[in-house]
């Protein structure tokens, strides 16, 4: 490979939570794993790899000018995310008057909610439902009805449109979030499932949220469908939003962008979102955007995905092969696992917190699935070098699932 993905990167004492928050933030972090023991951060879905190196010399390239006053966006910044668009998910049409700004995805959606519902009106997501959706539309009045996702013979997550139907309808739902690929079951959608949602929400009159920040992270086999894509009537009721932060691990920068084409929508939408006057880019995280979408960041996304690719082989093999009473669906697309694992903790008598507790006394710095609405569930990254994958396994089945 061109890039370094083996590479066990020291990020202690570098502004990253992944590592640093162990301890300090109850009820979401890890705790500290016990002496004898380092951490293998697989909680916070951030990469644990080094960046495009295009990125880096972008903002290098742009810091050496000792001025960073008032600016306004490049067109090679919309060039940029339009070339992006047009060569990995084959998107046609877009232009620059499409494209908006956001300082982070969950901005756009309360932006979108705020613009098309008001406090107290209710929200219709897909369940297991990812933790930031749940605190943001809550602590924002709106209220959450969930249609879960089931997993069909073959274990595959899927949609019950004709739930989504009758909640839609029974709660009075305007307003929906799509989560695509979906996060935290790591669900690529085929475009008929796609279709068929978007004609629930027509049906429905719905405007529709799309979380497209995962789109970029689609495992070997599976392809992105952008939500706009599949009719003339999704593009027109769906705002879409994407980030170069997930793909290339730049949360850190602050930086998104939607895609909207409808003129009314996209009015309602940038209104709510520019007033404040707090939705404004950093003119680092556009030069970092920019460096992402060179030649070199396209293979290196390419590249990325090869090697998560092989670490979600690895690990839901492993489980599969080791850890009896945990069950696990193959992810489609996201570098993320959300693991069942309650028939083990009935056999064994132990609550999941207990569980949990067992991983990160020996160092997996896993995470906690109940705020992602899995009962018995726990979420894992595996965005780490293949041998910090490999020990993570290794510790759970000497320390952990086999212990007794």
């Amino acid at each position: 490979m061109t890039y370094d993905f083996t590479s066990i990167m020291d990020r202690h004492g570098k502004d990253a939570i992944a590592v640093d928050a162990l301890g300090t933030m109850p009820g979401m972090a890890p705790e500290p794993p016990k002496p004898g023991f380092d951490a293998i951060p697989m909680w916070v879905a951030d990469m644990n790899f080094p960046t495009a190196p295009t990125i880096t010399e972008a903002i290098i390239e742009r810091a050496k000018h000792p001025a960073f006053g008032y600016f306004r966006p490049t067109d090679e910044y919309f060039d940029s995310i339009i070339r992006w668009q047009s060569t990995r998910n084959s998107v046609t049409g877009l232009s620059k008057e499409h494209i908006g700004y956001e300082n982070g995805v969950l901005g756009g959606v309360i932006s979108t909610l705020t613009a098309f519902a008001a406090p107290g009106d209710s929200v219709l997501l897909h369940s297991p439902t990812y933790i930031g959706f749940t605190d943001c539309i809550e602590r924002n009045g709106f209220h959450i009805v969930h249609s879960p996702l089931t997993r069909d013979a073959d274990g595959i997550w899927r949609m019950d449109f004709d739930d989504m139907d009758r909640k839609l309808k029974e709660n009075n739902i305007h307003v929906a979030v799509f989560c695509s690929p979906h996060n935290p079951t790591g669900r690529v959608w085929e475009r008929w499932e796609i279709e068929r949602a978007m004609e629930v929400y027509k049906a429905n009159d719905v405007v529709v949220i799309s979380d497209e920040i995962w789109s970029d992270i689609i495992l070997d086999g599976h392809k992105h469908i952008p939500t706009q894509s599949v009719s003339e009537d999704a593009r027109n009721r769906t705002a879409a939003f994407y980030a170069p932060s997930k793909t290339f691990n730049l949360a850190g920068l602050v930086g998104s962008y939607h895609i909207i084409y409808n003129k009314y929508l996209r009015d309602r939408i940038v209104a709510k979102g520019s007033k404040s006057h707090y939705n404004d880019m950093n003119v680092l995280s556009m030069h970092a955007l920019i460096g992402a979408y060179k030649p070199e960041g396209y293979e290196w996304c390419d590249e990325l995905r090869e090697v998560l690719t092989g670490n979600v082989n690895y690990a839901v093999d492993y489980i599969r092969e080791h850890f009896d009473g945990v069950s696990v669906a193959k992810p489609q697309g996201t570098y993320m696992l959300f693991l069942d694992c309650s028939d083990w903790c009935a056999a064994h008598g132990v609550g999941l917190s207990e569980l949990e507790k067992r991983g990160w006394d020996v160092g997996v710095a896993w995470q906690d699935g109940r705020p992602f609405h899995g009962a018995c569930a726990i979420r894992m990254n595996l965005a780490l070098p293949l041998s910090r994958v490999q020990e993570a396994m290794r510790r759970l089945d000497q320390y952990v699932f086999n212990a007794d």
